[in-house]
């Protein structure tokens, strides 16, 4: 299944709290329950104005719906082509 990067602009998302954060992973959550199977939430990167989350889905398209139905935006969704580590230069 493709792996995705979705970059979420949410002014000072860096000052979220724990129970900010929490509500928003919950209603994340809820959201995959009702779309099944076929999208997954790998993890996240909260920045300071932005939070960045892989995710593993079929298409684009059931990445904007998940955002829709969740009420956060994706601002920028992008397919991830390869991946690299220091491990690619041995």
């Amino acid at each position: 299944m493709p792996k995705y990067v979705i970059e979420r602009e949410i002014p000072g998302a860096g000052k979220l709290s724990a129970d900010e954060l929490k509500a928003i992973s919950q209603k994340s959550c809820s959201v995959l329950d009702k779309l099944g199977s076929g999208i997954q939430w790998v993890e996240s990167f909260v920045t300071e104005d932005k939070i960045y989350c892989v995710y593993n889905a079929p298409n684009k398209e059931i990445i904007m719906e998940h955002a829709m139905q969740g009420g956060f935006p994706a601002n920028r969704v992008e397919e991830v082509k390869n991946m690299i580590s220091p491990i690619t230069a041995e």
